[in-house]
């Protein structure tokens, strides 16, 4: 069973950085392209940013396009995602999720297309 863990979370100011973090320890990482997602309370969930299973093809929802930057390390196991110039319309629960895919193409932000998902880190964007 794959496991997906997400670090990274916590609270900062509006405009401020923070960088998540979606570890999959002990399974065959670049076979899945990831998706980060996001959901808000009373809000349904949003696709925020996806990379392919070697990173050359990144997708990102247009509420984040030039602030949030996604990245991967398959020697690692882990995908990145770099936030900066944080909202308060980014304070959510922040999940990673993995698809599998062994081709080069943009993966796409929807949800049902990930098998595998974390339990989510929290980020919270306030003054």
């Amino acid at each position: 069973q794959l496991q997906l863990v997400e670090s990274g979370g916590g609270s900062v100011q509006p405009g401020g950085s923070l960088r998540l973090s979606c570890a999959a320890p002990g399974f065959t990482f670049e076979d899945y392209a990831i998706g980060w997602f996001r959901q808000a309370p009373g809000k349904e969930r949003e696709g925020v940013a996806s990379i392919s299973s070697l990173g050359g093809k990144k997708v990102y929802a247009d509420s984040v396009k030039g602030r949030f930057t996604i990245t991967r390390d398959n020697a690692k196991n882990r995908v990145y995602l770099q936030m900066v110039n944080l909202k308060a319309a980014d304070s959510a629960l922040y999940y990673c999720a993995a698809g599998f895919s062994t081709t080069e193409t943009p993966y796409p932000l929807i949800g049902s297309e990930y098998a595998y998902w974390g339990q989510g880190t929290q980020v919270t964007v306030s003054s």
